[in-house]
């Protein structure tokens, strides 16, 4: 959800020698369930910035009903919309910035899991510089786990491209987990997703529970907020999410770092059958231009439609 920051290209090395570091410690420690992530600090001997882990490793067979996300945190229900709505600094200007993200009723398999797809636009002073496709699942013990996206990026209304991306289980890309079932603060630093050919590299970390957050004409109480950072990157700060219970990501702040981002939810609404017909087809071109664009999509099955909405009332 939103744009997660990529590691520059100097750093390519270092997360090639992550990942595979990451595989060999999977493969010899798969009872344990944790494999750790250093920071580029760590690998050069200097003082550490925060890692983290692969608190649980993936194993096919723990999604059993994947595209029923019903995590309290995070719940994905086919036909919701949320939109998003703030400011972002970007190369020094303050501009209006608004996220729309629709879970959409079409799934995909991704390294043999069956994910919903989720469709994401983000807009900056009123015009479109993403179009998003990104796939998530839930595991049988409520874990929602990020799949991979397909990033559009758009410069002046033009497609110029989408060169971020990634897919799990190929170019030596891990899934990595968006929310745990049972969030805890002192939960170490946890992987939300890893694909070192194209630098990118997303953690997180239980920070805080049971605070109140309040956005315009609404307050919530017993909130959670998790930190997210690149641990390569440290100078680019952290993102700040807080989530409400049975609604998902209400907040989103930012500690550090020269392109800040804050967010509010603005609104949550449920797409009719029409109005979620018109979504799919939208979603379908993205995922058939994909085919187009990236030779690394090329490699999985087409969306489909497999979901129902609930119906409105």
């Amino acid at each position: 959800m939103f744009r997660e920051q990529r590691v520059r290209s100097a750093l390519l090395p270092t997360l090639v020698v992550l990942a595979l570091l990451l595989t060999s410690v999977a493969a010899t420690s798969a009872s344990a369930g944790q494999a750790t992530i250093p920071s580029t600090a760590e690998a050069a001997g200097a003082t550490a910035t925060p890692s983290c882990s692969l608190l649980l490793h993936f194993h096919r067979n723990d999604f059993s009903n994947p595209t029923k996300i019903n995590n309290k945190w995070f719940p994905l229900a086919p036909g919701t919309k949320f939109v998003l709505t703030g400011h972002a600094i970007s190369e020094g200007r303050l501009e209006p910035h608004r996220v729309v993200i629709i879970v959409t009723d079409l799934t995909k398999v991704i390294n043999g899991v069956r994910a919903l797809v989720i469709w994401e636009r983000d807009y900056s002073a009123g015009q479109l510089v993403e179009s998003e496709l990104a796939f998530h699942a839930q595991d049988r013990h409520g874990n929602v786990w990020h799949f991979g996206e397909y990033p559009e990026d758009y410069e002046d209304g033009r497609f110029v491209g989408a060169p971020d991306t990634w897919i799990a289980g190929l170019a030596g890309a891990k899934a990595g987990i968006l929310m745990l079932a049972k969030p805890r603060v002192g939960t170490p630093g946890y992987l939300q997703g890893l694909a070192p050919a194209i630098e990118f590299v997303d953690c997180a970390k239980v920070l805080k529970t049971g605070l109140k957050t309040c956005i315009p004409g609404k307050c919530y109480h017993n909130v959670l907020l998790i930190d997210e950072w690149n641990p390569l990157v440290p100078e680019d700060g952290h993102q700040r999410k807080y989530y409400a219970r049975r609604v998902g990501n209400v907040r989103v702040g930012f500690v550090g770092g020269p392109e800040h981002e804050t967010l509010v939810l603005a609104k949550v609404a449920h797409l009719c059958a029409k109005a979620l017909a018109q979504v799919r087809e939208e979603a379908l071109k993205l995922d058939r231009r994909a085919y187009r664009v990236s030779k690394l999509y090329r490699h999985t099955p087409p969306a489909e439609h497999t979901l129902r909405a609930r119906p409105c009332r």
